[in-house]
């Protein structure tokens, strides 16, 4: 019974020491406290009021681009402003839905027609859930640490092409054919710009014109008046023109097409409604989300915390982003994720202290009491709504960034043109992911190239690069140094190269010089495996030296070792495997060459060794 119980121990053992080792802090914002004092409280409340003022309408913004309810999107901004700064370790950043989840989560709903709004509505609460419980797992499998090996390219390809796609769906609004276009099946950018045009005999002039004036005044004040909230003050002015329209021209403007009061929605807690089918059809919608917010949070964080020296903890930020979620999933179910816009308005209002995020979703609380008591939402026009979020999606579009990563290399640039195009053939989340792929295959190809260069030693006990057109001291010893990552993509390239050195019927001995080897794998260990054993066939051997504790220490756990070992009479001393001594980093390679020459059953050369630290 010992025998079947010990692996389960082994086992439990191994979880606990991961989630050891892998510990998150669970409540954070408990450093903070000390940061009340009147002077930061005061620069906080600042920002908080400046960050409100973007947040309500950009709220109302991104549920429209979702094509959710308006207040989704401001519910999201309230929980997530107070719940991400109790658990992130970034105290600048701002939490709450963004253009790019938004349109994520409208370009999967759009290419299922079959789901119909009130169906969305119920699934809404468990992908956002999924989204707040993958970001968790994520950040104790600190799967955000992973993040820098996915190129910018592909953030930049993807915002870009998320900019075209909102554009071409907000001009329905802008134009006037909101209720045709919702007839007929428009699930990508083409199909999208097809029906825009061929409806072309239903447009109106008047959404144009309101559309139009909201778009023009936004870009004005934001190129001369950035610094202030334009997108309310926009909002709130082109509302209220519309409103005396009406009321001058009541023929003319009083069908103008605005959005429902706040009602009949419940703020009362509830748990998603899980259903193994609606939790199969999210699962890949939820992991794109997942990513895309995570992304978003760490560029956010690394690049506000590099502005006052900090380095926060990107898993730790993570697991803000789940926590976030997992709390907006029970009453405003839209997904939360770092807002650009929202963050660096933060910072540049001068917050101090995380409390700021909490103060702006209080003063946002107080918005959205108003917003309810008061007759201000059923007074917006559409038009002029999804003419502002046009405004934001010609913003997102930098040519600065897109130039860079055109011509940077010729791999970002197949990376930003294979993601952008995608999103504009695809649904986002399968664009998100062909972007990731690119970028991952590539970076792979360029880091699966070990280098493998023979090696002599020469008469003063140096190790020095062997002259190709010179012919080796030692005909039947090959000196073999190998530097690079020797993971699974790098495997078949190593095996390869080796094999065309043991290719020479004279070489009866290889030494794998393994000092610069790095994160040596299941598939690069069995590649060396069947080298070994390969040459053992044909009487000769394959030695190991420099090799780092780490490297044994997978040789010896795969049980590889002792095919390496084979031939040694271990009580002897023996050993086909010499271990890195920093002290004198040629001296493994010394006991490799003496090792070498006892299975030749000769002493020829006499081997010296010779140290300089300057070269180490």
């Amino acid at each position: 019974m010992a025998k079947h119980t010990h692996p389960i121990r082994n086992l439990k053992n191994k979880i606990v020491d991961f989630f050891r080792e892998n510990a998150l802090d669970l409540f954070p914002i408990r450093h903070s406290f000390h940061e009340l004092k009147p002077r930061t409280v005061a620069c906080d409340l600042k920002a908080a009021l400046n960050v409100t003022l973007l947040t309500l309408p950009q709220g109302m913004a991104y549920a429209a681009i979702a094509e959710l309810p308006i207040y989704y999107g401001i519910v999201c901004s309230i929980i997530a402003g107070i719940i991400a700064p109790l658990f992130s370790s970034s105290r600048f950043t701002i939490l709450g839905p963004t253009n790019a989840t938004a349109f994520m989560v409208f370009s999967f709903f759009i290419s299922h027609p079959e789901i119909d709004q009130q169906s969305k509505l119920l699934m809404m609460p468990l992908l956002v859930f999924m989204v707040g419980f993958f970001s968790i797992a994520g950040a104790y499998l600190k799967l955000a640490d992973l993040l820098q090996y996915v190129s910018r390219s592909v953030l930049v390809g993807y915002i870009t092409g998320a900019a075209i796609l909102i554009i071409a769906n907000q001009a329905k609004h802008l134009v006037g054919i909101a209720e045709p276009m919702s007839e007929v099946s428009a699930k990508t950018f083409f199909s999208i710009l097809k029906y825009t045009v061929e409806f072309w005999d239903h447009y109106q002039w008047q959404p144009i014109l309101i559309g139009g004036i909201a778009l023009s005044a936004y870009l004005v004040l934001q190129k001369r008046f950035s610094v202030l909230p334009n997108f309310a003050i926009t909002l709130t002015i082109v509302s209220v023109l519309t409103k005396l329209l009406a009321i001058a021209q009541p023929r003319l403007f009083e069908n103008i097409d605005t959005f429902s009061a706040f009602q009949n929605f419940a703020f009362t807690p509830s748990l998603p409604l899980f259903d193994f089918d609606t939790l199969s059809s999210l699962f890949g919608v939820a992991i794109a989300v997942t990513f895309l917010a995570s992304l978003e949070n760490t560029v956010m964080g690394k690049s506000l915390g590099s502005r006052v020296g900090e380095r926060p903890n990107v898993n730790q930020d993570m697991f803000s982003v789940g926590m976030s979620n997992i709390f907006a999933s029970l009453l405003a179910p839209m997904p939360a994720s770092a807002s650009l816009t929202r963050s660096a308005l933060n910072f540049d209002s001068g917050a101090k202290s995380r409390f700021a995020s909490i103060y702006s979703a209080m003063m946002c609380l107080a918005g959205f009491w108003l917003l309810i008591k008061l007759p201000i939402v059923e007074n917006i026009p559409k038009s002029a709504l999804a003419g502002l979020v046009i405004g934001i999606a010609i913003s997102l579009i930098n040519w600065h960034n897109i130039k860079i990563c055109l011509r940077s290399t010729s791999d970002d640039a197949l990376v930003i043109l294979t993601t952008f195009t995608a999103t504009l053939i695809t649904r986002l989340d399968y664009a998100i992911f062909a972007g990731v792929a690119l970028s991952i295959t590539l970076f792979l190809r360029r880091a699966s190239k070990p280098h493998l260069i023979e090696y002599e030693m020469s008469d003063e006990g140096n190790l020095r690069e062997l002259d190709k057109k010179k012919e080796r001291p030692l005909p039947a010893i090959s000196i073999v140094h190998v530097e690079g990552d020797l993971f699974f993509g790098a495997a078949e390239l190593f095996s390869t190269q080796v094999q065309r050195t043991a290719s020479d019927p004279n070489l009866k001995v290889i030494i794998l010089r393994l000092k610069n080897a790095r994160h040596l794998d299941a598939t690069s260990v069995m590649a060396l495996e069947g080298l070994v054993k390969h040459m053992h066939a044909e009487g000769r051997f394959i030695l190991i030296s420099g090799a780092s504790r780490e490297v044994y220490k997978v040789l010896k756990h795969s049980g590889v070792l002792e095919t390496v070992q084979k031939d040694c009479d271990r009580s002897l001393g023996e050993t086909n495997v010499f271990i890195y001594s920093p002290s004198n980093p040629n001296l493994s390679t010394r006991d490799a060459l003496i090792r070498a020459q006892e299975l030749l059953g000769t002493n020829k050369a006499d081997i010296k060794i010779f140290y300089d630290p300057a070269h180490k």
